[in-house]
């Protein structure tokens, strides 16, 4: 098989969609890995880095997508990008396409073959290529929302921590998944006053387990998070529902009433957001302030600290792409349920349902089109 890995160009997007070790596992079962050149620059790996493990360079993304397969990335193509996918082609990449009517439209049309890495699921529900930019972005939430909590960056001008003779900061983490436990362990690290909400007693029960009296869980219901969003400083939306919108768990009223220079970090984001009054933001204008409330609403945050991200992301695609590389789609999805959960579109029909029923479009059984 063909692999093309294109430069990413979302905005302040550093990551590319493999590593050097992937290229060479890939080429070492004989499949051809293109890379566009430069496309491991913001993640400080070097053209020469790939070549010496197998890959071709190309100058540009128009011939990546011309020749390959199976183009392999990070983010969801742009509008740049939507005239160069083509009728069979497979894209392997985060799509998040509930919230993206446009996309998931030049998807159908051009009959391409979508792989979302976040709707890949195992038996227990977990995401396993959505892991680890969780545990990423649950830990930088922290990180983030600590450092505009200052008062030169607008914020409160509290420390989480505190010190002997004053309050701590109080941190509360809407959602007790994967982005919520990371941001659990920082922030306890931090030595904050931590509130975890979730709907899942099971959930709020490991992370009594870990955390004991160090955290507060609570059960989901709008008391509980009318309560704690109004006397935090700090609030994390860290919500999922895989391939669906993120529910709106948190109205204006509520953030209305917040403290001024308090501030809210949706990592919920990339699935629309858990907050009303939340809308993307970029790394570079990363925060805007509505209600007096910092909002830090950034889609693609593990970006950010790109190298680590890019290699952590790998670990987890890699095992995919080799067997889609190595058995061709069909077999593959017919022989592994969780990848086949992945394919959000196919060609010209939408084979997720949580995706069909966000967008308003037909759901189409995998096993249906696939036989067609």
């Amino acid at each position: 098989m063909i692999i093309g890995v294109p430069k990413e160009i979302k905005e302040f997007e550093y990551r590319v969609g493999v590593v050097p070790a992937g290229v060479r596992a890939l080429t070492e079962y004989g499949h051809n890995v293109l890379i566009q050149k430069g496309a491991g620059d913001g993640c400080r790996i070097a053209d020469e880095e790939f070549a010496a493990a197998g890959a071709v360079l190309i100058e540009g993304n128009e011939e990546i997508y011309r020749q390959a397969e199976m183009v392999m990335k990070v983010k969801e193509p742009l509008e740049e990008e939507y005239d160069l996918m083509r009728e069979n082609q497979i894209l392997y990449c985060y799509l998040h396409l509930a919230p993206a009517p446009r996309l998931t439209e030049i998807l159908l049309e051009r009959k391409v073959v979508a792989i979302a890495y976040e709707t890949i699921q195992l038996d227990d529900g977990s995401l396993p290529l959505l892991i680890p930019m969780s545990e990423v972005a649950g830990r930088m939430a922290i990180q983030v929302g600590a450092h505009f909590l200052e008062k030169t960056q607008g914020g409160r001008g509290v420390l989480l921590g505190g010190v002997p003779g004053v309050s701590r900061g109080r941190v509360t983490i809407i959602g007790a998944g994967t982005v919520g436990r990371a941001a659990a362990k920082i922030a306890v690290g931090m030595e904050a006053e931590v509130h975890i909400i979730d709907i899942d007693q099971r959930r709020l029960a490991h992370m009594d387990d870990l955390f004991g009296n160090r955290i507060t869980t609570l059960m989901s219901n709008y008391d509980n998070i009318s309560t704690s969003v109004v006397n935090s400083h700090l609030v994390i939306g860290s919500v999922l529902i895989p391939g669906a919108r993120a529910p709106r768990l948190v109205p204006r009223d509520l953030v209305k009433a917040m403290e001024a220079g308090a501030v809210i970090v949706d990592v919920a984001i990339d699935q629309g957001g858990c907050f009303e009054t939340s809308r993307p933001t970029t790394h570079i204008n990363p925060t805007y302030i509505t209600e007096d409330v910092i909002h830090y609403c950034v889609p693609n945050m593990p970006g950010a600290v790109a190298r680590t991200s890019t290699y952590a992301l790998t670990n987890v695609t890699l095992p995919y792409a080799v067997k889609l590389a190595n058995q061709g789609l069909q077999r593959a999805v017919s022989e592994d349920s969780h990848l086949a959960q992945g394919i959000n579109i196919y060609k010209g029909h939408v084979t997720h349902q949580k995706v069909a029923q966000a967008l308003g479009y037909q759901y189409s059984d995998l096993s249906d089109v696939l036989s067609d």
